[in-house]
């Protein structure tokens, strides 16, 4: 364990950079899971997921699915975390095609999809599982030394945010051993909570009780 850390301390670490800020929107009081569909960026705030233009701001769609920790879209559908569930959503019309039961029992918080599966972060247990969208089986998992929050894949690469305080960042670890690779720390007080990459140079930021998406600079190379 003590070496997970001395990896994590010595990861190289920047400011993030926050290219723009989306919300708060009517009535969502929080910001859980956070997906984007490659044109738009989903945010489940609860009762409701909303879908909104990241270049307007404004809201396109709205679904009445609730939803209290991750999102994630696996190019057809979105996964929402809904407690103790995974929910398959059909996004045209919000309705539930399929469910399988959430590793973490009411524990998940971040949610992604790659490589036909899903990733599914466990707050305060420090985890990420890769999970069978099927059977909801646990396939492996992966460690980390800071609580998880939002998970995403992007370019090979896996990064998570993390939520602990006042302090809150996004990193990049090693699939293979959790080792932390490089972290981009936001503000003090600007929470992460659901996080995606829109396959380029973005991160969508959920920020927790803000009721607001933010889009933080990736970092390559």
């Amino acid at each position: 364990m003590s070496g997970k850390t001395n990896k994590a301390a010595q990861a190289p670490a920047r400011a993030a950079e926050i290219v723009r800020e989306y919300g708060p929107f009517d009535g969502a009081e929080r910001i859980h899971g956070v997906t984007h569909d490659g044109q738009r960026v989903w945010a489940a705030t609860g009762a409701r997921i909303i879908a909104f233009d990241p270049a307007s701001g404004e809201v396109a769609r709205t679904l009445d699915c609730a939803g209290d920790a991750g999102t994630a879209f696996d190019g057809a559908h979105l996964y929402q975390i809904a407690e103790t569930r995974i929910h398959k959503i059909d996004p045209a019309t919000g309705r539930v095609v399929a469910s399988i039961p959430a590793p973490g029992s009411g524990s998940d918080s971040g949610l992604a999809w790659a490589e036909g599966s899903l990733w599914v972060g466990q707050y305060r247990d420090r985890r990420i599982h890769q999970v069978d969208p099927a059977t909801g089986q646990v396939l492996r998992t992966i460690e980390s030394n800071r609580f998880v929050t939002g998970v995403t894949w992007v370019d090979g690469e896996l990064w998570h945010g993390t939520w602990e305080g006042d302090e809150s960042d996004i990193r990049r670890v090693d699939p293979g051993s959790g080792a932390v690779l490089e972290r981009l720390e936001m503000p003090a007080g600007t929470a992460v909570s659901g996080m995606e990459s829109d396959g380029a140079d973005l991160f969508y930021c959920g920020g927790g009780s803000s009721g607001k998406v933010r889009a933080v600079r990736r970092t390559k190379g």
